[in-house]
């Protein structure tokens, strides 16, 4: 289905330059702020989380709606033991809850356990589920293995949308990333996301570039649309905002809502708050 990429790591480089360097005037700014916010996965997801850390995170969330313009985030993320309870503080507020799976951030478990994994989630009630792919396979260059595994992931989520992780910074290479986007798309994921937060570099505006044109491609050919989310290491309004440039740019502003773009983030969402209010 996919053509071979036609771009070097320093052809996507210039091309991300070039995006980014694309000025915005006062009042598209404002915009492009209050989009971002919107498409914000307010996150945790530390060895420390407890039932009294999941209660702040939730209430952040919806503290938003009572001030500015009444505008909040688009979703908590956060680990699966806390599912139910963010389910119940956020009931009614139109706030999606997500969690990780498939032996986040590492991916290292056989498939008949991340399944276990994906389906208790569901069965939770999770809205979607952010799974993360073996980079191992990827880079023996077991394909078969990581299209089957999104495959049944995606079936096991039931009506949970499903983000795939590829872990862009493990990758590498502009072939790896590019091959990880493709089976991602092939298996059913409803948003591609770059990583997990869990290891340096995280999300990269490199990365995301490639990850775009893949969704690009893939929507040209079965119109269907995949959303995108990067994530990791953006604590600033200044780097969400370059991604919001580069998916303006490449898939064109029907993407820039919460159905089709999230960034995840623990830092942004106050910063992003301030400029707007």
């Amino acid at each position: 289905m996919f053509l071979e990429y036609p771009y070097s790591l320093s052809e996507v480089k210039m091309r991300v330059q070039q995006i980014d360097q694309v000025q915005i005037s006062d009042d598209d700014l404002q915009c492009a702020y209050k989009t971002i916010f919107s498409c914000i996965d307010l996150t945790t997801l530390e060895a420390t989380d407890n039932a009294e850390s999941i209660k702040v995170l939730c209430e952040k969330a919806l503290n938003y709606i009572n001030t500015g313009d009444g505008s909040t985030v688009a979703a908590v993320c956060i680990y699966m033991p806390f599912i139910k309870q963010a389910k119940s503080l956020l009931a009614g507020s139109g706030l999606q809850v997500a969690t990780v799976a498939c032996s986040f951030p590492s991916g290292q478990l056989p498939l008949p356990l991340k399944l276990a994994e994906v389906g208790w989630a569901a069965d939770e009630g999770a809205d979607e589920i952010d799974m993360v792919i073996s980079r191992g396979k990827m880079i023996e260059n077991d394909y078969d293995s990581i299209l089957n595994e999104v495959r049944s992931v995606k079936k096991a989520c039931g009506n949970a949308h499903l983000k795939v992780i590829l872990e862009t910074g493990e990758l590498q290479s502009v072939e790896l990333i590019r091959k990880a986007s493709e089976l991602a798309l092939l298996g059913g994921a409803d948003f591609l996301k770059t990583s997990t937060g869990k290891v340096s570099p995280a999300a990269t505006p490199e990365a995301a570039l490639i990850m775009l044109d893949s969704i690009r491609e893939y929507y040209v050919k079965t119109g269907k649309k995949v959303g995108f989310k990067p994530a990791g290491g953006i604590a600033e309004p200044e780097v969400a905002l370059t991604y919001y440039k580069l998916v303006k740019n490449i898939l064109g502003d029907e993407w820039l809502n919460k159905e089709l773009f999230r960034i995840g983030a623990s830092r942004l969402a106050d910063k992003v708050k301030n400029l707007i209010s």
